[in-house]
């Protein structure tokens, strides 16, 4: 059984996703900013466009698709298991990968938060964290990911980012800092990743990736 410890009630924010995929969230006061995926997914733009034009509008379409739908069971199945809830009904791909990290969800305990809506007035975005807990002891922020291949700690950066993001977020809410990342990443066919860094080490980049997408968008 996992146990959660809630530091503070945070308000589940409203957002609207428009046609281009870009998402934004409302704020209790009232204002609007754009999501952390929105934002660090700008400097992606031009990479998956020429992807997309490489294999065909079509196929890259049913690849996004899958792989989404996929990502989003795991993510469910995680969610439901850290919740201490009986899992749903999977297909099997999407249960094999679960399988594959459910070791290492054993080594998360005393939660904060799942899927909660973050946000900072002071780096002006928002987005949903999928977990806030210690890991193996350590308060860290936890981010679970699927992937079609191994993939190295330079590919994904962003993913560095958007936890850093969160860290940050969490600290100007609730007042106290979080120094680690954590990604947990099923990969298909064959084993899963895990990925520890330190919030302070990502900093400088999440700050540029911001940056680019206030002078883009």
């Amino acid at each position: 059984m996992f146990t959660y410890c809630t530091p503070k009630e945070l308000p589940n924010l409203q957002s609207i996703t428009l046609p281009n995929g870009k998402r934004s969230y409302t704020l209790p006061d009232g204002s609007s900013v754009p999501s952390v995926t929105t934002v660090l997914g700008a400097m992606k733009k031009d990479a998956i466009m020429a992807w997309r034009k490489k294999v065909g509008e079509e196929k890259a379409n049913q690849i996004s698709k899958k792989a989404s739908g996929r990502g989003t069971n795991v993510h469910s199945m995680c969610e439901e298991y850290l919740n201490n809830e009986k899992l749903g009904v999977y297909m099997p791909d999407a249960i094999e990968m679960f399988l594959s990290i459910k070791p290492y969800l054993n080594k998360i305990n005393n939660i904060h938060y799942q899927e909660q809506a973050l946000w900072s007035t002071q780096l002006g975005m928002a987005g949903r964290v999928d977990c806030i807990a210690e890991y193996e002891g350590e308060l860290s922020v936890i981010d679970f990911k699927t992937s079609k291949r191994v993939k190295s700690h330079e590919d994904i950066e962003d993913y560095f980012w958007q936890t850093t993001a969160y860290a940050l977020m969490y600290e100007e809410l609730v007042g106290m800092p979080i120094h680690n990342l954590v990604i947990i990443m099923a990969v298909e066919d064959n084993k899963p990743l895990i990925f520890k860094q330190k919030t302070e080490d990502h900093i400088e980049g999440l700050v540029k990736a911001i940056d680019f997408y206030r002078k883009n968008a």
